[in-house]
């Protein structure tokens, strides 16, 4: 019992997150999750193709 405005609270923050037109910031969580930029870029190029 008495979870209401906490619950309240928290469905208010996750529909504002869902919502939100401020799109994600690719660079800020590469750094975040200590992704090095080579890796970064070698993900983005196209993949080579391998003679058989």
């Amino acid at each position: 019992m008495g979870r209401g405005r906490a619950k309240a609270k928290q469905t208010k923050v996750a529909r504002e997150l869902k919502y939100s037109g401020g799109g994600t910031d690719l660079d800020r969580l590469r750094h975040e999750l200590g992704v090095a930029d080579t890796t970064a870029r070698e993900a983005e190029a196209e993949p080579t193709e391998r003679p058989c």
